[in-house]
């Protein structure tokens, strides 16, 4: 069985149903203490370049140009091995949520991300 991919601010209050809670921002939340985040992983790895961060200002005018020069970063990463890693140690847990720390949650790296963990979940095979 896959699990769902769910997003959710890293601001947001923590949730039972949040399964295998993952971080996918490169910088660390602004106002949040380490030992007081809820967090199974942080996949700083497969967030977009400082470069690309700092171009995109989470500005909506470039949203799609950003998903495009995401998705090219993902690919040159070899994100699809870093998301098949944290399948395998999500389970047993039938929920992952990655966790961004934007204000808007229309435009954001998870987003694009969440899209990326479906195809590979539906692909990956991880039981014998």
């Amino acid at each position: 069985m896959k699990p769902t991919i769910q997003l959710k601010r890293v601001y947001d209050k923590a949730a039972r149903g949040d399964g295998f809670r993952v971080l996918v921002d490169r910088l660390w939340p602004r106002g949040i203490k380490k030992q007081d985040l809820w967090l199974d992983t942080w996949a700083k790895e497969l967030a977009p370049s400082t470069e690309l961060r700092k171009w995109f200002a989470h500005d909506v005018d470039k949203w799609t140009a950003f998903r495009a020069r995401y998705r090219s970063e993902l690919t040159r990463s070899h994100a699809s091995q870093s998301i098949r890693e944290i399948l395998d140690s999500a389970k047993p847990a039938k929920t992952i949520t990655l966790l961004y720390g934007a204000k808007d949650t229309e435009h954001n790296e998870a987003i694009v991300l969440r899209g990326l963990f479906k195809r590979v979940a539906s692909r990956h095979r991880s039981d014998p």
